[in-house]
């Protein structure tokens, strides 16, 4: 468990530290909003086209070995901050980062079935950290910055540190040498491609990506428009990762305990909906943050929670998270470079806005659609079992 978190608590730093820095580091480099758009795009998009190639990965070298290594490139690439002051430099340490969070991520839903096979809940430990390891980047940033003298390239490389309690709790576990069925096993799972509701459960994952990480990489930044200090939007930023670490965990529990998991994932989706239409009808950011900050943090432990219930072994899920993830966040991927276009073209955020809240509604269709599925699922099995009795 203690790998897990510390592996979790990688996954997110070195994307949601940019946003509180984006105005230093754009003024500094002279970049557009495009370009500073890569900083998060890169990242999100490596995530999806490294994921599939995760599983090809783990079947030759074993699961956590392959963690192990992803963590070492992430921590690389954000010490590498520290030194490669350039926008080349930074879109580089964003694609090296991207890959090893992309191989990472789907292995460790992988890693809870197969060392927690009945601990569903136990996905909220992965979850939190994720948003733990993004909250502290998050709020830390701006004061790290003025504390190491205006650095905003030490401020950025400093979350490496993170990676060294990372590396010392996997080393054991990387060092065993992975079971010979493990591996049998790994060979009989491929990308579930021709499964059409794995399908539906990678465009739910891309539109929630899409929105998590245009919020992650411009609610700041849009704070910021709305007349507030840089500081100021720091701390909005920060509320809208920190509310998700409780919400993070109780919502696992909650599906695990009660089921319902159509009613979940709608109602988060219902009050990341509102939180963005109080920012379209320029409301409280603060108060927008709470709402957008409950329903994210509800949303992505539901995206990483689906392939476990859909699923059994634990090669199977690194398989349907792999897909999931892959898609997921190429789709994903494309929310911050939209945003960063829309406004360098149209001065405004407003537009911006408007396009994620059609997204959130978008994805309340498909919810809602993937429940439908599992519900048909659920007859069939009382049917074929009413048959043989």
């Amino acid at each position: 468990m203690a790998a897990l978190f510390f592996a979790s608590l990688n996954m997110r730093p070195v994307i949601t530290s940019v946003a509180p820095l984006l105005s230093n580091i754009k003024g500094d480099l002279a970049m557009n909003g495009m370009t500073a758009s890569l900083l998060t795009t890169l990242p999100v998009l490596c995530m999806g086209i490294f994921a599939p190639v995760a599983v090809q990965i783990s079947r030759r070298f074993g699961l956590e070995r392959t963690i192990f290594g992803s963590l070492v490139l992430i921590g690389a690439a954000t010490a590498a901050r520290g030194v490669l002051a350039s926008s080349s430099g930074l879109i580089l340490t964003a694609l090296l980062s991207g890959v090893g969070i992309g191989i990472a991520g789907p292995l460790l839903s992988g890693f809870i079935k197969q060392y927690f096979p009945k601990g569903s809940a136990l996905v909220s430990v992965y979850s939190a950290s994720l948003v733990f390891g993004a909250s502290l980047a998050a709020g830390l940033s701006v004061p790290l910055y003025n504390w190491l003298g205006g650095s905003w390239q030490n401020s950025l490389a400093v979350w490496s540190l993170l990676s060294i309690a990372a590396l010392a709790s996997w080393w054991k576990i990387a060092v065993r040498p992975a079971p010979p069925q493990t591996r049998e096993r790994a060979a009989q799972y491929k990308l579930p491609v021709a499964n059409s509701r794995a399908w539906l459960l990678t465009l739910f994952f891309g539109l929630m990506a899409s929105v998590f990480y245009s919020l992650t990489a411009w609610l700041a930044p849009m704070a910021e428009s709305m007349g507030y200090t840089q500081q100021e939007a720091g701390m909005i930023l920060t509320l809208f990762t920190l509310i998700q670490i409780p919400v993070s965990i109780a919502i696992p529990v909650l599906v695990a305990k009660f089921q319902r998991r159509t009613f979940w994932l709608v109602l988060c989706s219902v009050f990341e909906l509102s939180g963005m239409l109080l920012l379209l009808s320029s409301g409280s950011p603060l108060f927008s943050a709470l709402l957008l900050g409950i329903g994210a943090g509800g949303l992505f432990p539901l995206a990483l929670l689906l392939p476990l219930l859909e699923t059994k072994q634990p090669e199977e899920v690194s398989s349907w998270s792999a897909m999931n993830q892959g898609g997921g966040y190429i789709l994903g991927a494309l929310g911050p470079l939209a945003i960063g276009q829309i406004y360098d073209g149209s001065g405004s955020f407003q537009p911006a806005l408007i396009l994620m809240s059609v997204a959130i509604v978008l994805m309340i269709v498909v919810q809602l659609w993937i429940g439908r599925g599992a519900r048909q699922a659920a007859a069939a099995v009382k049917t074929a079992a009413g048959a043989e009795c």
